[in-house]
């Protein structure tokens, strides 16, 4: 496999649509018209794919949506944030496809979004992660990058309890 990042794409929201909604409870469902919102408001939308494929630039591997303060957009999450810094670049989502998962796609997302952060001129990135239901993997992931816990809260009337991890971006130049 030989990914790399682009921009997300309009001809990519079925595919990143599809491959959100597999990833649930990791993140949350989305409609289409939620996810072109989300997307619409992101301050970098990107898109890991395979050259080494046919078709390779249209076939999405994982994809990272990151949003900065103030962005219109309605989250438990990214507001507790907000209340914690106005220097941040957010991570909304990040989610890898089944098959492409330990193969370096998150690494390479993650990378993107560093370097954006950078080109932001932001000191934190922000991203959480879920404690229930749980995902190990990926706080184990997060915090190979950096990331450390900063708070957790109860979101969705209680449903999901999330961890709200932060990683500064001057530090962070091998994603």
């Amino acid at each position: 496999m030989t990914p790399h990042v682009r921009a997300t794409r309009s001809d990519d929201v079925a595919q990143l649509l599809a491959m959100n909604n597999l990833a649930v409870p990791a993140v949350n469902e989305l409609d289409e018209p939620a996810l072109r919102a989300i997307l619409a408001e992101a301050r970098f939308a990107f898109a890991v794919v395979d050259d080494a494929e046919p078709d390779a630039d249209s076939r999405v591997l994982g994809f990272a949506l990151t949003l900065v303060s103030g962005a219109d957009y309605d989250s438990e999450n990214c507001r507790w944030f907000e209340g914690r810094s106005k220097d941040f670049l957010y991570v909304d989502r990040i989610v890898v496809a089944e098959g492409a998962r330990d193969a370096g796609v998150g690494r390479l997302l993650y990378a993107a979004v560093f370097d954006a952060a950078r080109s932001e001129g932001v000191a934190e990135v922000f991203c959480e992660v879920n404690l229930a239901p749980p995902n190990p993997g990926s706080l184990r992931f997060h915090h190979r990058l950096g990331f450390v816990e900063v708070g957790q809260q109860a979101t969705k009337g209680g449903a999901v309890v999330v961890s709200l991890l932060a990683a500064p971006v001057h530090a962070n130049r091998n994603s």
